[in-house]
């Protein structure tokens, strides 16, 4: 049933741009989208303040304040250069909504737009959580050696709830194919290289191929959350895992990749390297990498025998995707938010990235 509309008091908003305020964002019709909030929250006070959340380098993520002090989310796909099946608003917010109540902690949701003459892009709405996301090594070097211990083991305990939900009951059954993850992921990542390319890297295609041929056994089906790490998850004072964000590329497929994908952007307070600048995880204090692989294989029935290939594949499909950001960031697909310390540092990571995987590959006979 349609919902009736109100008539806004105003509709005028602010947009708060790392700490300066702009009258006028390309990325939010103001009025338009003040409106549409309007007729899907009871109360709603403009005149609307909308704070980009610093963090996350695909989609565009606001902090939304009204005049009663409400918060809520606003979150639609980058400016422009949108690969195909990326970004897709419907989808994430599909995922949350059918993860609504069960034992995987997620936002709210309010509501879906897909009607693109109102912001452009489509764009979806959530509650505001209150609790820390972990986003560099300063944070976590002010939570307490308890705190990071308990994260850690709530960061295995919720990627065992994902695994664990029932696919059926939760109404994903059409999210995607259950079969053969792996291969078609492969497909994926390299088709998005290749479409968002800064350079060649023929590394990336000679992993890929490696690895194509030496695919193991995919053992059940699950969600596959497809970039789960401290800095997509939301923690309370106590280091509870309250809510788990970031689903633009879940999928269903192989849990394996999720936790290989975990470790492959844990760092250790000893290395000289990682996925990400300025890890969280190598603050002293979380836990190791071989302990949250040994922490998931206790609180999952699957094999990690093949352990090494999950991780070759886990830095090979991150490398992918972050050339496919670089792209975006330099293309100025991102607006005028950009990276702490600025884009040089993804060309480091990627070739990091695919370093590890080359030598990770090697090992997979």
């Amino acid at each position: 049933m349609a919902v009736p509309r109100r008539t806004a008091v105003a509709t005028s908003v602010s947009v708060v741009i790392n700490g300066e305020t702009t009258a006028e964002f390309a990325g939010i019709d103001q009025p338009a989208v003040t409106a549409w909030m309007g007729d899907h929250i009871d109360g709603l006070q403009p005149p609307l303040q909308f704070e980009l959340i610093a963090g996350g380098h695909s989609n565009l993520t606001f902090k939304v304040t009204d005049q009663r002090d409400e918060h809520y989310v606003f979150r639609r796909p980058p400016l422009h250069q949108v690969l195909a099946s990326a970004h897709d608003m419907s989808r994430e917010h599909k995922i949350m909504a059918a993860l609504q109540g069960s034992a995987v902690p997620v936002p709210e949701v309010i509501g879906l737009c897909t009607d693109e003459s109102v912001n452009e892009r489509p764009f979806y709405v959530m509650r505001y959580v209150d609790g820390h996301v972990m986003r560099d090594l300063n944070q976590a070097n002010k939570l307490s050696d308890e705190v990071k211990d308990h994260a850690s083991q709530s960061l295995v305990d919720t990627l065992a709830a994902i695994h664990a939900v029932d696919i059926d009951a939760v109404g994903l059954t059409d999210l995607g194919r259950k079969e053969d993850y792996i291969a078609r992921q492969l497909r994926r990542w390299m088709g998005q290289y290749d479409n968002s390319k800064t350079r060649e890297i023929p590394a990336i295609q000679e992993v890929h191929d490696h690895l194509a041929a030496h695919i193991p056994d995919q053992q059940g089906a699950s969600i596959v959350h497809g970039d789960y790490r401290l800095d997509n998850c939301m923690i309370n004072d106590a280091g509870d895992v309250i809510a788990v964000l970031d689903w633009e590329i879940c999928t269903l497929g192989d849990p394996l990749a999720d936790i290989a994908q975990l470790i492959t952007y844990w760092a250790e307070p000893a290395d000289t390297m990682s996925a990400l600048v300025a890890t969280p995880t190598a603050s002293p204090g979380f836990w190791s990498r071989q302990q949250v692989l040994e922490a998931y294989d206790v609180v999952s029935d699957r094999s990690l025998v093949d352990i090494d290939f999950y991780l070759a594949f886990a830095n090979w499909k991150l490398a992918c995707i972050l050339e496919g950001v670089y792209s975006r960031y330099i293309g100025g697909a991102m607006g005028d938010k950009t990276p702490a310390g600025g884009t040089d540092g993804f060309v480091t990571s990627i070739d990091n990235l695919v370093a590890r995987s080359a030598e990770l590959a090697a090992n997979v006979t």
